[in-house]
């Protein structure tokens, strides 16, 4: 299979593409993240006021509140800062080619956007089991006032996840690894390493760490295909949004859901059935966007 498109990301890091540097670029990425997270969180109290942040903070650690789902998703923001760092001072690279051309990588997004608003729209026509179908959770107008500050902090998470997994990991690995094996594995397996959570997931771990390795692939399989991160964002973009936003698992970053499901995330027969039927939309959404990229 031939990935012609990927040059163009895969180019500006031939120049800086030994493993060694790799290493230290993430080496270099994970204290710089903790450091700013660290701070952020220093800042939070002084932002909320004492008496605000003491009630506030109980919603955060499960993201069970609107403002514990935004504060949660803002912190990847600040994985945008320490990633533009470090391919700045260990690759002398800018942020702007792990992303591609901007105006083609938001013409691609915008496309995938629509494909997969579409296919989300056919499959919301499916009528679901009563034993697992989604009831409300937040009240409608409590979930539209936070509706566009959240969109905007879901795509900073989502962006953030596709720089460093599709932008950063694959085009370095792909500048000294000419085989598909490993500049789409390796990121792929990273990417669902980082969804191992066995305290929230319980028995499902493995169920959720296979998924996320699937979607990795696909992402990754796209980003080659067409030579911007747009349609993997796109992608990223709405499977976050119906997850997050429009319907979650009871108890589990629910805060902004609009419906959640009558189930745990560690319910292991809904979780199943649930993943399989996600896989399913997940093939889907990677032929809707290959078709409407065409040409």
């Amino acid at each position: 299979m031939r990935y012609d498109a990927h040059e163009v990301l895969v180019a500006p890091a031939r120049s800086s593409a030994g493993l060694k540097r790799l290493v230290g670029g993430v080496l270099l990425l994970v204290p710089l993240f903790l450091a700013l997270s660290f701070g952020y969180a220093a800042l939070l109290p002084v932002l909320f006021g004492p008496e605000n942040w003491a009630q506030a903070q109980d919603g955060v650690g499960q993201a069970s509140t609107p403002a514990g789902v935004l504060i949660n998703l803002l912190t990847f923001g600040l994985l945008i800062v320490a990633l533009g760092v470090v391919v700045r001072i260990v690759h002398r690279r800018d942020l702007g080619t792990l992303i591609g051309p901007i105006p083609l990588a938001m013409r691609q997004f915008g496309r995938a956007f629509l494909a997969m608003v579409l296919l989300y729209g056919v499959v919301a026509l499916i009528p679901m089991p009563e034993s697992v179908a989604p009831t409300q959770n937040v009240a409608f107008g409590t979930w539209a006032k936070f509706l566009l500050p959240a969109l905007v902090a879901l795509f900073l998470q989502v962006f953030a996840e596709e720089l460093i997994f599709r932008g950063y990991l694959q085009s370095q690995l792909a500048a000294r690894f000419a085989s598909p094996v490993i500049w789409l594995a390796v990121p792929s397996v990273a990417f669902a390493l980082l969804h191992f959570d066995a305290m929230n997931y319980g028995g499902n771990v493995w169920v959720v760490v296979l998924w996320a390795g699937a979607f990795g692939v696909v992402a990754g399989d796209l980003t080659a295909r067409f030579g911007t991160l747009g349609p993997a964002t796109a992608l990223h973009f709405i499977n976050n949004v119906s997850a997050i936003l429009i319907a979650a698992p009871e108890g589990m970053f629910d805060g902004l859901a609009l419906y959640s499901y009558p189930f745990a995330i560690n319910d292991a027969r809904a979780i199943t059935a649930m993943m399989s039927m996600d896989l399913l939309v997940l093939l889907c959404g990677w032929l809707a966007i290959r078709l409407s990229l065409r040409g």
